[in-house]
């Protein structure tokens, strides 16, 4: 049974070990304010770190740096609401405007009652993005309390303002005193004897919490892995917004050179890579170009996909790109039944051949079987080659940053992500190639990269380590990080390279049927598309 820390057990105060709920824990910890300290807040804040092993070969560390700072406050950060159509509770609000437009937005609400000021947003200089003033922001009151700003918040509503209650302390600014709250699991490939796992669950297309991955699996510990689809109207929610490869099975396509994180079973040779991908569907001599694997036909979530793509081929993060004429892939690991639709569906059985081709598409597949969806100018295309009572042969194979084809080996994992945080040891953040970078929408990057989220990311170290680590965020009990803090704070872990994963309400670690991290959605635990499994040892 999957367990909870309670919010008490992560409050820990500075310089005191507390865990709770986690029997049996032994523990060292040790105060650090060396060079290896994490570079978040003034020098010399308290940081102390807390080790335990998880099973051979696994550590898993607790860092808590800093504590309450009561120069922080709470605020209203007055909004025009920019998720208002999805349920995605990570959409950021749009709420940087030019400097002459928020002063005037400033000056209304005053006139109604309120204390409004505007504060410039600077945002740095990054490995592809130059950074600078992303605009200006409209902020009500200073509290100390998170249910002051919210009654503020109220009132704000009935004047007829939208508004979102945030912590001074999530802005980034480098003077906050904290705390930070990070667990890390490490991975030791000399000592390890369990495995490496990249799980979806039962099947792509539905969601599950991680803890229930964990449980579902046996596994020691999990951390959340790759961005998903969350909005049923940019496909199926779980199914996998970027590179999938389970088991050495290749289940969804990349978003077309965004870097994903390699494991393979035995803990050795984790790497970070950036994938594109080729994929196929044949009869004797004749192929056609897949576009789309175990997705809903159209609909391409974080973009980067075929250059007729609308409105780009190139990676763009959290927009579902569209596409009227597809060739989508469809295999047993996808779900019960294919998504319906008009257009023409080849049904294929456990043998590849063809048993039925059903139009309008979608329904229940043969055990053990496939299919191909076309839709818009595909469907000709694929009424010429699927013929009744004929084999079909679907091919597809990642490519790696040089363009060589490359097999996935049963027990490898394959899991998306992005930005990059770290290459070679040094830090190289990459949202402007990822594609959180919207130059008509500051408000995004702000939002997403700018300021202080939950954060999970994982990597490896100069040892061959694989390092999976991730922050508590969205209280004033745990600050998060914004996007280039975690490549610092990865460096400084030892990381030589590493990469983001999904993050904010997603962020969850699970270490012997304890859920570590708090959710920083309403809801609780979020459910997602997948996650990383450190298994225990084989008994024989």
């Amino acid at each position: 049974m999957i367990k909870r820390l309670c919010g008490a057990g992560l409050a820990l105060a500075v310089g005191v070990v507390v865990m709770v709920n986690v029997p049996s824990l032994q523990t060292s910890s040790a105060a650090n304010q060396g060079q290896n300290a994490l570079p978040l807040g003034p020098s010399g804040l308290k940081e102390t770190r807390t080790t335990r092993t998880v099973q051979p070969g696994v550590s898993l560390t607790r860092i808590v740096r800093g504590a309450k700072d009561p120069a922080l406050r709470w605020t209203v950060e007055v909004a025009v609401p920019g998720g208002d159509t999805s349920p995605d509770p990570d959409a950021p609000p749009t709420v940087l405007k030019d400097r002459p437009s928020a002063e005037e937005w400033a000056g209304d609400l005053r006139r109604d009652g309120f204390r409004a000021r505007t504060e410039q947003v600077t945002t740095p200089e990054v490995a592809d993005y130059a950074g600078g003033t992303l605009g200006w922001r409209v902020r009500v009151g200073s509290f100390g309390s998170q249910s002051a700003a919210k009654s503020e918040r109220a009132r704000l509503k009935a004047a007829g303002y939208t508004g979102t209650v945030v912590h001074t302390g999530w802005d980034g600014d480098v003077t906050a005193k904290g705390p930070w709250r990070l667990d890390v699991l490490t991975v030791d490939p000399d000592r390890f004897r369990g495995s490496l796992r990249a799980s979806y669950g039962a099947d792509l297309e539905n969601i599950e919490t991680t803890s229930e991955l964990a449980e579902e699996a046996g596994a020691v510990a999990a951390v959340n892995a790759g961005f998903f689809v969350f909005d049923p109207d940019a496909g199926a929610p779980g199914d996998p917004a970027g590179t999938g490869v389970y088991d050495g099975r290749l289940l969804s396509e990349p978003v077309n050179g965004r870097p994903s994180l390699v494991v393979h079973a035995d803990g050795r040779g984790t790497e970070i890579v950036r994938y594109t991908w080729e994929g196929r569907v044949v009869r004797g001599d004749t192929a056609l170009r897949l576009t789309g694997l175990n997705r809903v036909p159209g609909l391409i979530r974080n973009c980067g996909g075929s250059a007729d793509d609308t409105p780009t081929s190139r990676p763009l993060h959290d927009v579902t790109c569209v596409n009227d004429d597809e060739l989508v892939a469809f295999t047993p690991h996808y779900g019960k039944s294919t998504p319906e639709g008009d257009g023409l569906e080849a049904v294929l059985d456990a043998d590849d051949r063809v048993v039925e081709l059903r139009s309008p598409r979608g329904g229940p597949l043969p055990e053990g079987g496939s299919s191909v969806h076309a839709t818009g100018r595909r469907v000709a295309e694929l009424t010429g080659l699927a013929v009744t009572g004929e084999r079909l042969r679907l091919e597809t194979a990642l490519l790696d940053e040089s363009g060589r084809r490359t097999e996935p080996a049963p027990g490898t994992g394959v899991l998306n992500g992005g930005p990059e945080l770290v290459r070679g040891g040094r830090i190289h953040v990459t949202p402007a190639t990822d594609g959180m970078v919207r130059p008509d929408d500051p408000s995004f990057y702000y939002g997403w990269a700018h300021k202080r989220n939950p954060r999970t990311f994982a990597g490896v170290d100069a040892d061959g380590r694989t390092v999976l680590v991730t922050v508590h965020g969205r209280t004033a009990d745990a600050l998060g990080l914004s996007v280039l803090e975690s490549a610092e704070v990865a460096r400084v872990l030892g990381l030589h390279d590493a990469v983001s994963l999904d993050g904010g309400g997603s962020t969850t670690m699970v270490v012997d049927g304890v859920v570590l991290t708090t959710p920083s959605d309403s809801t609780d635990e979020r459910p997602v598309g997948d996650a990383l499994l450190i298994m225990p040892p084989r008994r024989d």
